[in-house]
């Protein structure tokens, strides 16, 4: 098992469990016991778990929010092929404006080696697309909106952030909600991430967004805007032909991937 895949599998495994040992995890994995500790300890700075002598506990069964280190975990392969659902959407030297999350972080590893101008909300993406050796050929330009950053999260929040994206007008924004519904259309967990996403979109020619099932009718309280403000959804979400019929009706097209 990889190290990637030992990393999923801990994570998998505390969303349901409240703590688990160092020998059931070298079990399950398939690795030593020293390979385990120094997984957890990773994990532990990726906030993905607290480390406890002789395992770990769950952050998520505690109450605790996840924070980006376990999200990123979480349906990897999913957030994998919608990326590369939004990246067959956006034509080479657009100007593209790029919300912050996990599912971002994925498309700008597709947008790695595309001609066009990005605009990214999280040092995450930052960092995936400027991890680019040397004359590796075609890369994006990119364009940083500055701001304050979140702890963990590493986005750009603010009124600079906002001001800066409003002044500049994209070919395209790629939206990551927090949550979905088909009553209130694309929701955040907090005002300030809200303010961030409608000042993207408000200022693109096209709105993608991109959103897994488990988005769909997830809890979040801030209202970013109504489905009348998104031109394609990509998803992995087999949708019902009501649900089809309702966006059809706000003229938004659907991506299945």
């Amino acid at each position: 098992m990889s190290t990637d895949d030992r990393h999923r599998r801990i994570g998998e495994l505390l969303r349901h469990r409240e703590h688990v040992t160092v020998e059931e995890l070298a079990s399950e994995c398939g690795a030593s016991g020293a390979t385990i500790r120094r997984d957890l300890d990773v994990l532990e700075r990726n906030g993905v778990l607290r480390r406890v002598h002789g395992g770990a506990t769950s952050l998520v069964l505690r109450g605790e929010n996840p924070e980006y280190g376990q999200r990123e975990l979480e349906d990897h392969a999913v957030k994998v092929r919608i990326a590369a659902g939004v990246a067959a959407l956006l034509k080479d030297r657009g100007h593209v404006w790029l919300d912050s999350g996990t599912t971002a972080t994925e498309v700008a590893r597709q947008l790695r080696q595309r001609e066009m101008t990005l605009m990214p909300m999280s040092l995450r993406a930052v960092n995936a697309l400027a991890d680019i050796r040397p004359g590796a050929g075609r890369r994006p330009e990119l364009l940083l909106p500055g701001g304050r950053l979140t702890a963990g999260e590493l986005s750009f929040r603010g009124p600079m952030t906002e001001s800066n994206i409003r002044s500049l007008r994209f070919d395209a924004a790629v939206v990551t909600p927090c949550a979905l519904n088909l009553r209130d259309g694309l929701l955040a967990h907090d005002l300030d991430d809200a303010a961030v996403k409608r000042a993207g979109l408000e200022s693109a020619g096209r709105v993608i967004v991109a959103c897994s099932s488990t988005k769909w009718n997830a809890s979040a309280v801030a209202l970013v805007a109504s489905l009348d403000a998104v031109d394609v959804l990509v998803t992995d979400r087999q949708l019902g032909s009501d649900e089809l019929s309702q966006l059809a009706q706000h003229s938004v097209e659907v991506v299945n991937v």
